[in-house]
């Protein structure tokens, strides 16, 4: 087994036997511990008590963070005509229909979030392969494929989250950076929760919300009281 460095060794100590912790202990412990040379990314996972292989157990969704995320979100924008022109207004840093199904499938993909009207989905369907993978699939269930092409490009640069649960039914998402304040990181959290907590699907039965536990890029994760995390601590 490697031999932890004394970094590795504090950040191990600083954790060790803490539980289910208030979300400001946690996030008073993981700020302490971020002491990468970059701004580390503050992450959230959480283990939910649903198997997304079923539909009615799928759990997907969008949450505008309180405090921004931190990231600069790069946007591609499918939409033609007067449309796409509103894109380019409303700040998309990719604009185009086949000229950027072309782009995309050549590999130039320089966006983070992808929005596209409805009449461009016979285009972008094209694309599945490419895009899919990358969870960047525009979905009329988040917000991503609309007419309103402006608030969908504004919410996108201003904070807006995707999630989705994965296979083990464990949604993960960045909720800021390490240098934001520890009141801007639990609003953003407990944002996050509750946008979850709302998508709970009709198919889940039991326990909903199992664990909860945040992380920094490259610090060890604290697990997070759910009361706490909800709010209602």
């Amino acid at each position: 087994m490697a031999k932890l460095t004394k970094k590795q060794k504090a950040q191990a100590e600083a954790v060790e036997g803490k539980d289910n912790l208030t979300v400001e202990e946690a996030i008073s412990i993981i700020k302490s511990n971020a002491t990468a040379k970059f701004d580390e990314t503050i992450e959230i996972a959480m283990n939910l008590g649903v198997d997304p292989r079923h539909a009615d157990q799928m759990v997907r969704g969008t949450v505008s963070l309180p405090a921004g995320t931190g990231k600069t979100v790069r946007v591609g924008v499918f939409a033609r005509g007067a449309k796409a022109e509103e894109a380019q207004a409303a700040g998309a840093d990719v604009v185009g229909a086949e000229d950027l199904m072309e782009q995309v499938q050549a590999g130039n993909i320089n966006f983070d979030r992808c929005i596209a009207t409805p009449d461009m989905m016979p285009i972008v369907g094209r694309l599945g392969k490419i895009l899919g993978p990358r969870n960047l699939m525009p979905n009329p269930k988040v917000g991503t494929v609309t007419m309103d092409v402006k608030e969908a490009v504004e919410a996108a640069k201003g904070g807006q989250v995707q999630f989705r649960a994965e296979k083990a039914g464990v949604v993960h998402a960045g909720v800021g950076k390490a240098s934001f304040s520890e009141a801007d990181l639990a609003k953003n959290i407990r944002a996050f929760v509750d946008a979850v907590s709302k998508a709970k699907p009709a198919g889940a039965k039991g326990t909903y919300m199992k664990q909860v536990a945040v992380s920094s890029t490259m610090g060890r994760g604290v697990t997070v009281d759910i009361v706490s995390a909800t709010g209602n601590g």
